[in-house]
């Protein structure tokens, strides 16, 4: 029979490319979902034929047993979060009940199926549990690059919540003996991205001016360094930490470093624009507290998982820059289109 794997978050970047990479792998895939109306569920609509649903809601405990408990999943990857950092700073504390209590709210779902009550030696044949921690969590970082040991020092409640989240899976590892892995994924990108993600943002507003539809770019801390790899890479690697005979936490990411300088300028080249006759600086979109450096030192994934990033960052952003001059494009041949049927 094949496996059953139950996604939180399915609809969003990473749950979208993981949906398809596991039915990829023959899996039955269910995703976890908040109510039927997800404006979001757009993102994995080309999958519905493929896919289960479930209702669930990460606030709520007893929806989580039931789901757990329907599907029986062999692999539950936790993705559901609100992930837009900034945000975190105006809704600190529902950022802090979803992504550091929905953690433990799904752990205890697993728990409570599965019947664990103790300390337990032998993971095998129990449901296995992926946790979608972040690099946020390293903050204002020890060390450049981070790995697995590099202490944390989140500067976000974001990153906060996901250091909550982080330990608190290792915590039921260790005291219930549960198959419960945390990947620590730096910045991953796509043309799934949401619009409010800076490379996204960037994208998208090239696209536009290319196109003759914007005029300029107000970005914040064109200074801040990242580790960014594609998204489509980085959801391969969580379905191999599911994969390893013992549970792991495994930093993920390409150990390269560039700059949001770096991304405009690689994306108002690929169009043939000069990006300085285009982009402004706007104070109100610096974080209150922000992360400079962040760079993954990702070899205990290579060595003991085998995994490699396919797409660098320049490619990535040429990926992004592309699909949405595709859309835009679109765009203005269906407004075109209704500007003449109204005629």
């Amino acid at each position: 029979m094949s496996k059953r794997a139950l996604i939180t978050g399915i609809t969003g970047q990473d749950g979208s490319y993981l949906a398809e990479h596991l039915l990829g792998q023959g899996y039955q895939v269910w995703g976890l979902m908040r109510g039927q109306a997800n404006p979001r569920k757009s993102r994995v609509s080309r999958l519905v034929s493929e896919l289960n649903f479930v209702d669930g809601d990460l606030m709520d405990q007893a929806s989580l047993v039931s789901a757990v408990d329907k599907v029986q999943p062999d692999e539950i990857y936790n993705l559901g979060a609100i992930s837009f950092v900034p945000m975190s700073w105006q809704q600190a504390e529902l950022v802090t009940e979803i992504n550091g209590m929905g953690v433990l709210r799904m752990l205890e779902a697993i728990r409570m199926v599965s019947g664990l009550n103790g300390s337990r030696g032998d993971s095998s044949g129990q449901m296995r549990f992926y946790q979608a921690s972040s690099s946020e969590m390293f903050g204002k970082v020890a060390e450049t690059p981070q790995c697995e040991t590099t202490i944390f020092r989140p500067r976000s409640p974001y990153g906060v919540a996901k250091t909550y989240g982080h330990f608190i899976t290792r915590n039921y590892r260790e005291s219930f003996g549960m198959y419960a892995v945390s990947g620590m994924l730096f910045n991953h990108e796509s043309p799934r991205r949401g619009a409010e993600f800076v490379t996204r943002k960037i994208s998208l507003a090239v696209a536009r001016i290319k196109l003759g539809y914007q005029d300029k770019l107000s970005l914040g801390n064109l200074d801040a360094v990242r580790d960014w790899g594609f998204a489509g890479d980085y959801v391969r690697a969580m379905h191999l930490m599911l994969q390893q005979d013992e549970p792991n936490d495994y930093v993920i990411g390409t150990g390269e470093m560039y700059s949001v300088r770096d991304a405009v300028r690689i994306a108002f080249e690929h169009v043939g624009l000069n990006w300085e006759d285009y982009v402004s600086i706007d104070p109100s979109l610096v974080r209150p507290a922000e992360v400079e450096i962040l760079c993954a030192d990702a070899e205990r994934a290579r060595t003991q998982l085998g995994w490699e990033p396919s797409v660098d960052f320049p490619e990535l952003m040429q990926m992004m820059v592309d699909s949405d001059l595709r859309q835009a494009s679109r765009e203005r041949e269906y407004g075109d289109l209704l500007l003449a049927a109204s005629w």
